[in-house]
């Protein structure tokens, strides 16, 4: 890829009432995690799908991207090996039945990244997101949508290498979220949720508030929200603890709240 990319560039354009969006321009760089937020049916799908097309002023909002202040390299409209954005959307259906394992070094060969060693980085990263262990021999036809999501973003992260990565409510996959978020602060990559989750919005660097299809604010995390989001955060482990409870088949009694609440500071 021949532009380093150390920031990209949304310009506002126009909401679904024609008006200028009062958010006039997002930018974000390199190693920013940011979230995307509002309620259903306020632009957060069309946002990032300008996105993901490079928008200049060619879809229905007017919205323009930039790369390091620039338009979009011409090579990178036409050629997808070079796109560097890679979007996790809601629908992961396959039509290949190739085990998990074979797929990932399929894509690491095409890449150039090797094989091996990577698919089993990728495998690793991948089960750090989910709760069900993904094995190599598995179909890929036969994964979860908690495992199929997380799969698709560990191979975006690590065999894809894609500076850019958007993910679309991967709060209804069955991910950890906050475990998520972890590892991929690791990478020096922007990371873009699109999310209904408070946890998510609250733990990113910044986040844009849609409504009637526009951009209309911009609300940088502060330490308080932070600490917020911990709370959250201990009650959101409680929910995950008494899913995965239910889901195994157990009787859930007051006793076993109560204990649950004292372990996480809840009751004295």
């Amino acid at each position: 890829m021949a532009m380093e990319i150390e920031r990209i560039g949304i310009l506002g354009g126009r909401g679904r009432d024609g008006l200028s969006e009062p958010v006039e321009r997002v930018d974000m760089e390199m190693g920013d995690v940011v979230s995307v937020v509002g309620p259903t049916g306020s632009g957060k799908t069309t946002l990032i799908n300008d996105l993901e097309l490079f928008a200049d002023a060619n879809t229905p909002s007017q919205r323009r991207v930039r790369i390091n202040g620039r338009p979009v390299p011409e090579e990178w409209l036409n050629d997808p090996s070079l796109h560097p954005i890679a979007l996790i959307t809601q629908h992961t259906n396959f039509l290949s039945d190739l085990p998990v394992g074979r797929f990932l070094a399929t894509h690491a060969r095409i890449r150039r990244s090797g094989a091996g060693a990577v698919v089993e980085e990728t495998l690793a990263f991948a089960n750090e997101l989910t709760g069900e262990a993904i094995e190599p021999g598995i179909a890929m036809t036969e994964l979860s949508g908690g495992q199929t999501r997380a799969l698709l973003i560990a191979d975006a992260v690590i065999i894809g290498h894609s500076p850019i990565i958007l993910l679309d409510e991967i709060e209804n996959a069955g991910i950890h979220r906050t475990r998520a978020l972890d590892l991929l602060k690791e990478y020096r990559k922007i990371f873009i949720f699109v999310t209904h989750d408070p946890r998510i919005a609250l733990l990113s660097d910044f986040r844009v508030i849609m409504g009637g299809g526009a951009m209309r604010k911009l609300i940088v995390t502060t330490e308080e929200e932070r600490r917020v989001a911990g709370e959250i955060g201990r009650l959101d482990d409680l929910m995950l603890d008494f899913r995965a409870r239910i889901r195994a088949g157990e009787q859930v009694t007051g006793r076993i709240l109560e204990e649950r609440l004292r372990a996480i500071g809840y009751v004295a």
